[in-house]
This record gives C-alpha cells, sequence and structure tokens, in this order.
C-alpha cells in the first residue's frame, strides 16, 4: 500500500445546481416527515437554464405546493437575478400517489427482537461508512479543508464581504501525505463566479479578495496551513464568470463524494438526499459511518473503512466487512465482529438509533435538507445522531 502521495478532494457551495437540487429534494422529504413521519417519499430534481423539473414519488395524506416549496429553497439560496430567478423559472412537477404499505407503519420504539427481525430492506445495496484520526471530525484532511472553503464562499456572499459573487463555487484541495499521514498543503483551488458578467473585477482583485477573505479565513485554525510551496488556483481558467443554472444543470444525487468522504473511501453510488428513512441505501451509510468512528475514536485503528452489504427482503447485511487499512490494533475480520456484536445494523434498529423518522418534526421542518451541502457525514454544525461517539467506553475494552 503507498503510503507517500498527494490526494485532492473538492466541495462545492450551497448554490451550486447539483446541491440546489439535493436541498430542494430533501426539503420535500422533511415536509412530509415533519408531519406524518410514516410518509414514504422519494424526490430527484433537475435544474438547468431557467428550468426546474421535479420528480415526486409519495404515499402520505400530507399535501404539499411543490413550486413554492422549490421557490422558497432557490430563493434561499441567492438566485433572485434576472439568469436565474426564484421568482420567475418555470417550475415542472411529476406527481405519482404510491399506495399505502400497512408494513411501514410500525413504531420502531415500541419492537420486539423478534419484530424487527421481520422488517427487511427493500433495496439491495452496499454501503460505506469511513473514519480516520486526520481531523477532529475524524474526516479526511482533504475534504474538510474543502467544505471549509465552501463555507467561507458562502459566508463572504452572505455577508457582502464579496458582494459580487454568486451562489455557485468551487473548491479544491491537495494534500501531500507521508506515511498516509497529511503532511502539507500541495495546492488551492477556488473557483467563483458571478451572477452577471462584471468587468470591474480584474484577476488581481479578484486573487486579493479571495485570499483574504476566503483562504486566510478558512485555513486560521487549522495545523497545517499553506506554506510559500503551496501552489494556488484562483478561477485559473477565467477571470469570473457568470455561474448556476444559467451555466451548468444540476441533478440530485450527483455529488455522492461530496456527501461522503471526498473519494478518499468508497461510498455507495446511490443518492443519499431526496430520500425517506427507510431505505436503507441512505440510513445504512449513516450506521456504517457511525461505526467505523466510534471505532476510530475509541483507538483500535487509525482509519477504519466499514461496508455493509444489504439483501432485498432480509433485515440484517449478509456481509460486514472492516479494512483498517494495517492500522488496526486487532486483525480487521476480529473488528468486523467486535462491531456486529455491538451495533445494530437492521433496517428498524437504525431507525430506532438515530430516531430518522421523526428528526424533521423535532427540527421543525429543517434537519435533511441542511445535510445536502457541505456533506451528510462528518458535520460539526449539526447534532447528527450518527456522528456521536457513544459506544467508545465499550469499544475501548478491545484495546487492552
Amino acid at each position: 500500500m503507498k503510503k507517500d502521495f498527494i490526494f485532492i478532494s473538492e466541495s462545492v457551495t450551497e448554490g451550486h445546481p447539483d446541491k440546489l437540487c439535493d436541498q430542494i429534494s430533501d426539503a420535500i422529504v422533511d415536509h412530509f416527515l415533519e408531519q406524518d413521519p410514516f410518509a414514504r417519499v422519494r424526490a430527484e430534481c433537475a435544474v438547468s437554464t431557467a428550468i426546474l423539473f421535479i420528480a415526486a414519488r409519495f404515499a402520505s395524506e400530507v399535501s404539499i405546493d411543490l413550486p413554492n416549496l422549490a421557490r422558497q429553497v432557490i430563493s434561499q439560496n441567492g438566485y433572485l437575478d434576472a439568469d436565474f430567478d426564484a421568482r420567475t423559472c418555470s417550475i415542472l412537477t411529476s406527481i405519482q400517489e404510491l399506495p399505502f404499505e400497512m408494513d411501514c407503519y410500525f413504531n420502531e420504539q415500541n419492537l420486539t427482537e423478534e419484530q424487527m427481525e421481520r422488517i427487511p430492506v427493500r433495496q439491495q445495496v452496499t454501503v460505506f461508512g469511513f473514519a480516520c484520526d486526520q481531523t477532529k471530525a475524524f474526516m479526511p484532511l482533504p475534504i474538510w479543508l474543502a467544505h471549509l472553503l465552501a463555507r467561507q464562499i458562502n459566508q463572504a456572499r452572505v455577508r457582502k464581504l464579496l458582494p459580487y459573487l454568486s451562489p455557485d463555487a468551487k473548491t479544491q484541495v491537495g494534500v501531500e501525505f507521508r506515511n498516509r499521514k497529511p503532511y502539507r498543503i500541495h495546492s488551492v483551488t477556488v473557483i467563483v463566479s458571478t451572477a452577471q458578467p462584471n468587468p470591474e473585477i480584474s484577476p488581481q482583485r479578484l486573487h486579493d479578495d479571495i485570499r483574504e477573505a476566503v483562504i486566510y479565513p478558512a485555513f486560521a485554525e487549522e495545523e497545517l496551513r499553506p506554506d510559500q510551496d503551496t501552489r494556488i488556483f484562483i478561477n485559473p481558467i477565467e477571470n469570473l464568470m457568470v455561474g448556476g443554472p444559467a451555466v451548468h444543470s444540476g441533478l440530485t444525487g450527483r455529488k455522492n463524494a461530496i456527501d461522503t468522504y471526498g473519494e478518499y473511501a468508497r461510498h455507495s453510488g446511490s443518492a443519499l438526499s431526496g430520500k425517506d428513512p427507510l431505505r436503507i441505501e441512505r440510513v445504512g451509510a449513516y450506521a456504517a459511518r457511525h461505526a467505523a468512528k466510534n471505532l476510530v475514536a475509541a483507538g483500535l485503528a487509525e482509519e477504519c473503512e466499514l461496508q455493509l452489504s444489504y439483501s432485498i427482503g432480509l433485515s440484517r447485511p449478509v456481509s460486514i466487512q472492516v479494512e483498517t487499512f494495517g492500522t488496526g490494533r486487532l486483525p480487521d475480520d476480529e473488528l468486523a465482529l467486535c462491531l456486529e456484536r455491538h451495533f445494530d445494523f437492521r433496517l428498524a434498529g437504525i431507525l430506532r438509533k438515530f430516531n430518522l423518522r421523526h428528526l424533521p418534526a423535532l427540527n421543525k421542518g429543517n434537519f435533511y435538507r441542511r445535510l445536502a451541502a457541505y456533506g451528510q457525514v462528518g458535520r460539526l454544525d449539526l447534532s447528527l445522531p450518527w456522528e456521536t461517539t457513544d459506544t467508545v467506553q465499550i469499544l475501548q475494552q478491545y484495546a487492552s
């Protein structure tokens, strides 16, 4: 296994067209679950130029105005300009009401063990969870830093430090690793755009503004910062260009690496956003992250990738695999047995552990949408149940 390498991860701001679609899809999920925690819902969006398309499938008696909800999300992301305007963009919908399925109406908090075993998954999928000791959030450093930069760009726009920026931007951070440990910042790339062409913003002003308002503040509290040899690219191909859906299209679920580990670890090919918690490809990824994070936090490994494979009709994963990349204090197969013993990876068990169907109501209809930008794992700004390290003391007994 190569120990010295350079790894690059990217992030985008919440105004990126793909993330705009993710937010609208998850806002739909929030709306249904806030009023009906047993609702079944799938929502996908596509956006381009001045058109947004929403496809929603649901089983619930909750009423919803999809175009109005979408316009709220678009407006809150700052799209109120001529090229793409929340007030005037065309919104097309395809809505299908699904038949009610009585076996979905169960209260996981009151189920017996026998009843939980009888609740199968309905999708065949392999999900992954990952954690490492590179950051305080137990996330790989490249994606952690890319998210910091993307957040800082958005803050600079919202606080009008750089009022000419549009909501759409992209960041990339390259980290040099030695012996699989972060050693230095190799490169930083920031690509920003404007809502309208702005010839008054010269390349030099743009470079100075981004360094002062974005790069320096983002790295201010980080142990590794750009040094004199770090290559910094700011709009390396264009000076300033119009961004957002007026330039490139967006689609729900097209930024899975940004939602998870920045390609540093594997992730499922299934989208996370736009799905209710009975979809194992979404909640299974949360459960895998929770287990991997607790294992690393307990000191049993410096890195851990957990793989869970589910088969339609079964309640438990058919395969649980652990890879610690040579950093485990126990053999990987023993660590897999340890996680299987202390974590419940059944669908009903995940729902009960994380209270996933009731979180939108507890957060006033704004839970899953907040996950749709800047990562669905490794978040320190949100109180996510799968980010708790509540099993560390139990796992630490295996370290002795």
